[in-house]
């Protein structure tokens, strides 16, 4: 990437109050370099979901502003560049695997999307399960279709919630790989996870936040020398409770 090349995803002044008056986020800042491999904890309710909601145009946003790579976040071109692999499983459950895959491409203007559907059907060894129902894929293979579908329109920006949620050990590594090799291409990416070992392992930096509010910033190495601890996972407990 180039020095000026612009932000991959820029918050200015991010603020989301809901109807019911909960504030989720106030004033919040935070700027993520193209292709960086970033970070995002904090507990439940801490404004992770709002915060990726109002990113992906999921809900609108109180104040503040949201770019991607220099352009308004709620352009086509802005949201061509971003992809959402969601924590919750939420396919269509009349939908094959490839006609999963197929539709959202053609969702995002794809003229050929079949061939990029077969690309990804290969790369997540779902071969085998191209013509079957979502309700009929074990839990880790609707989870490999999620991160597949959010990739089919080559995004720019790929943001990953949750992404390994109640997988086991192996599905979980082959995650990983994928997830490194995409990095390694130049994808940006975005991680929520509540698993502090994979934060370190695969984060470049890594963000804390608390009620609404951006606490700590920097390496998983600079935020154990600032919190004065040997581990990620003190780190976490002492932010939290500071």
């Amino acid at each position: 990437m180039f020095r000026d090349d612009p932000p991959a995803l820029e918050l200015r002044g991010l603020t989301k109050r809901y109807d019911d008056g909960t504030l989720a986020l106030e004033n919040f800042d935070l700027k993520i370099p193209a292709g960086a491999f970033f970070g995002l904890l904090g507990p439940n309710g801490a404004g992770k979901t709002t915060l990726i909601s109002a990113v992906c145009n999921l809900l609108r946003i109180t104040d503040g502003e949201v770019l991607v790579f220099g352009e308004p976040h709620d352009t086509l071109k802005a949201r061509s560049w971003v992809g959402l692999a969601e924590q919750d499983i939420n396919l269509d459950r009349f939908l094959t695997v490839k006609e999963t895959l197929a539709y959202h491409g053609g969702y995002f203007g794809m003229t050929d999307p079949d061939s990029r559907a077969d690309e990804l059907i290969e790369a997540f060894g779902l071969q085998a399960k191209r013509d079957v129902r979502a309700p009929k894929l074990s839990g880790g293979q609707r989870r490999r279709l999620l991160l597949a579908r959010a990739l089919m329109h080559n995004p720019r920006l790929v943001i990953l919630d949750e992404p390994t949620a109640g997988v086991d050990f192996e599905l979980r590594m082959d995650l990983w790989r994928y997830i490194r090799q995409l990095h390694a291409e130049g994808t940006t990416i975005l991680l929520t996870t509540h698993y502090l070992e994979e934060a370190e392992e695969l984060c470049e930096e890594i963000a804390l936040i608390r009620d609404g509010h951006l606490i700590a910033r920097n390496s998983a190495e600079g935020l154990r020398e600032h919190f004065g601890v040997t581990k990620l996972t003190d780190v976490y407990v002492k932010a939290m409770a500071s």
